[in-house]
């Protein structure tokens, strides 16, 4: 993942198209009979402990009535993703989609990053009406499904249906508030460093965030590539130096068109990787505009892919179906496993300085990463355990400017007090049903930021997880399926590690 710029999550077909429409609810509803007379059986194969307590759980919370509120809840995703696509800013008298205001939003002058920054606060706000009703059609529609299955609220519902057996929200509203106490604290001090290096007596929204890394020493953007051809090539030579395999699966998606990495007019927002299971081929979606994050991004992107091919020879489909918790871990490895292959003599981006630069904003935002989940998810909790309070967008933005206050304490938002409570929309109406950042999913991202980390600094960890070395000393090891390992879910675990 780049941790500013990727949004992992499995795109439904057009909803609004007919064919979908008209075969989604008696597929759904076959599945759901396949399942109960499964789970009537009484067979228990060896290994399918997991796989049978997920179908329990499906099997427990499927209503027939929530089938045609799913197929209305994927259209008006639709409907988000036209409307996202739709923005564009001009910029010198040209009209650019707001992901090719990236750069501007990264420049080493302040009034330009303020410039584009407000920019883009601006054309989100002319669209806030639109997706303002989004929003009160999405929460009703998620409400009623809860009510359906039997749930006294969404967020106990989609607990379930995200199958997260391991950890509560209670547990999860702990680490919220840990990471008020640690993590706030240690990023504060990161930017009172920045702001002192930049010579500012306050620090805004464009000159630290989240989503964009701005360089305390005022030097421009690093840039990766002339093109996206060069970010390919360069790419696959990168995933090639980590494993062979790899590589290959890579050139194989290049070579079947599995890759849809430029920004352009129209395009929904974000990144994704997303999995043809019969013909067992990923396919990568980005939106590339010439930043170290769209490396960031491809690497997160390529973690996920071959974590499609390297299952997908499972021998069931059900031991593909790993949690968000897991899936992540992938990605978040291939971020970390890639890194020492940045640099030009090794085949990568960059001279050896900026590939050192390049490794100090990864790292600069897997930290910043912590305080904005925590005011996502925390808004996520209250807006699906108040839901009638929720359903007025005033409430949101109230509740979204405390939350960002709260985990944000020493960003100056004095006059931009409206852009920074539209945040919620940018961030929490969900593009798709299974969208991680929208609807209760960033929160699956913490476990795998923590478990990709320890897979490249913790050898005791390495025989735990399956991995298999080429030979003593080897500095990288091969992605295998066997001998199967597993996680704390008993899943099993197709992938392998950094070795060194």
């Amino acid at each position: 993942m780049s941790p500013r710029r990727s949004i992992q999550r499995t795109p439904t077909p057009r909803s609004g198209c007919s064919t979908f429409s008209r075969i989604f609810a008696p597929v759904q509803a076959a599945d759901q009979a396949l399942k109960e007379k499964l789970l009537a059986s009484g067979l228990e194969p060896d290994g399918f402990d997991v796989p049978l307590r997920n179908l329990r759980a499906e099997a427990e919370i499927f209503r027939l009535e929530n089938l045609p509120l799913i197929t209305e809840e994927g259209k008006l995703g639709n409907q988000f993703d036209e409307i996202k696509g739709a923005q564009t800013v001009a910029w010198d008298g040209v009209d650019l989609p707001l992901p090719q205001l990236n750069p501007h939003l990264q420049n080493a002058d302040r009034a330009t990053r303020e410039r584009a920054w407000r920019l883009v606060q601006a054309r989100h706000l002319k669209d806030r009406g639109a997706l303002n009703g989004l929003w009160t059609q999405f929460l009703a529609l998620r409400v009623q499904m809860a009510r359906n299955a039997g749930f006294s609220d969404y967020r106990a519902y989609r607990w379930k249906l995200l199958k997260r057996f391991d950890y509560t929200p209670s547990d999860s509203q702990a680490f919220q508030n840990a990471i008020e106490q640690v993590v706030v604290p240690a990023v504060t001090r990161l930017n009172t460093r920045h702001k002192a290096l930049l010579g500012l007596d306050t620090l805004r929204p464009w000159d630290a965030n989240q989503h964009l890394f701005i360089d305390s020493k005022g030097r421009p953007p690093i840039t990766p590539y002339s093109n996206v051809a060069e970010l390919e090539s360069r790419a696959a030579t990168v995933f090639a130096k980590v494993d062979p395999d790899l590589g290959a699966h890579f050139e194989t998606m290049r070579r079947e068109g599995l890759l849809d990495l430029p920004s352009r007019k129209g395009k929904a927002p974000g990144g994704y990787c997303t999995a043809f299971p019969i013909v067992k081929r990923p396919f990568i979606f980005m939106n590339a505009v010439g930043l170290h994050g769209d490396v960031d991004t491809l690497l997160h992107e390529g973690g996920h892919a071959f974590h499609v091919f390297e299952a997908a020879e499972l021998a069931s489909h059900h031991l593909q179906d790993v949690p968000m918790e897991f899936a992540e871990v992938a990605s978040m490895a291939m971020e970390l496993l890639a890194s020492p292959y940045l640099a030009q003599d090794q085949g990568g981006f960059y001279s050896p300085a900026d590939a050192a630069r390049a490794r100090f904003e990864h790292l600069d935002g897997m930290l910043r990463f912590w305080p904005y989940m925590a005011v996502v998810d925390a808004f996520q909790h209250w807006v699906y355990t108040h839901a009638e309070e929720a359903a007025d967008p005033a409430a949101c933005d109230a509740m979204w400017s405390e939350l960002y206050r709260r985990f944000h304490p020493d960003v100056d938002v004095n006059g931009i007090e409206p852009e920074i409570a539209n945040g919620w929309q940018q961030s929490c109406i969900s593009s798709r049903p299974r969208s991680t950042t929208s609807n209760m999913g960033l929160l699956s991202w913490a476990p795998p930021r923590s478990g990709a980390t320890q897979s490249r600094t913790r050898p005791a960890l390495w025989p735990r997880i399956g991995a298999r070395f080429r030979s003593a000393g080897a500095r990288r090891c091969r992605p295998c399926s066997r001998p199967l390992a597993r996680n704390s879910r008993s899943m099993p675990i197709p992938w392998a590690i950094w070795s060194g």
